[in-house]
């Protein structure tokens, strides 16, 4: 038997996340079997901890040091060769260009977790969203919709640093744009958006789904959507054709785009905040409930 052993570290944002053992055995007729094994990275090893805005003054006690060839980690181990010290040259020597991502924006008082169909982490994103496109159209927004799963990751408790917006809401080619939709088509958006609970955000209406997945009813400022008006709606690109199953600018009657990412509204929202010396709070207001 041919048994291969191949180890496979995954950097994650400057910290060594998970490490991946994968075993390669020759089946014979030059086909290979595999089995998977995935070890987490906890700092057992060497001690190598996270960088936050709080011990970012710290790098050393956090990554350890060298001393000529040999790195001393955090734990006190020593290393002169091998995977291990090589791995530590590499997060070490990218500190000083990753400085910038540990500029404090804002604070958070509580941990916002995704929870779908609705929470507060993503109700403050597609309600920044509207802000941000009203802003750059110049007219009033009715409603807006983005995907789930542009946030990658949960808002956790504390200090809020330019790298935790980056790693919320990592896609740089995702713009905001704007469009104008007949009520007839905000409705079918709306009736997706209930058979596939949790795949898309919504601001600026009330919707009632039914047990079995469809869209009992529909409000805007409170009163039911008019198929015949003109809504303005707030979006980003990647659900205008396609992403995710929608289209929302399917029967569009116009349509704008900006130059305008995730993170720079939400980024602006964040210093909008601390400037005013307020926390970063969002209420969920039940503007999608289930029966």
């Amino acid at each position: 038997m041919n048994l291969k052993k191949i180890i496979l570290p995954v950097l994650a944002l400057g910290t060594l996340a998970v490490a991946g053992v994968l075993y390669a055995q020759n089946a014979g007729e030059g086909t290979l079997t595999f089995s998977w094994k995935k070890i987490p990275m906890d700092g057992h090893r060497a001690g190598i901890g996270i960088v936050t805005t709080d011990n970012a003054d710290s790098l050393d006690q956090i990554f350890g040091v060298f001393k000529g060839n040999t790195y001393i980690a955090p734990n006190g181990k020593k290393y002169c060769k091998g995977a291990t010290p090589a791995v530590a040259k590499i997060l070490i020597d990218a500190q000083p260009a990753l400085a910038d991502l540990r500029t404090p924006l804002g604070y958070a008082p509580e941990t916002m977790v995704r929870e779908k169909p609705e929470c507060s982490l993503y109700n403050m994103y597609v309600d920044q969203l509207m802000a941000s496109v009203e802003k750059s159209c110049g007219q009033k927004i009715d409603v807006g919709f983005t995907n789930t799963g542009g946030v990658r990751c949960d808002l956790t408790k504390g200090k809020q640093a330019l790298g935790d917006v980056l790693s919320m809401f990592p896609f740089k080619s995702n713009k905001t744009a704007f469009v104008q939709l007949a009520g007839k088509d905000l409705m079918v958006i709306y009736q997706q958006m209930a058979a596939n609970p949790g795949t898309m955000i919504q601001g600026g209406a009330k919707l009632v789904y039914t047990a079995d997945h469809k869209l009992k009813s529909a409000t805007i400022d409170g009163k039911p959507v008019d198929p015949k008006k003109i809504y303005n709606v707030a979006t980003i690109n990647f659900v205008l054709n396609g992403g995710d199953g929608f289209n929302i600018a399917k029967n569009a009657k116009s349509l704008e785009m900006y130059d305008v990412t995730m993170s720079d509204f939400m980024m602006e929202y964040y210093k909008q905040l601390t400037a005013e010396g307020k926390e970063i709070v969002y209420p969920v207001d039940g503007r999608i409930t289930q029966e």
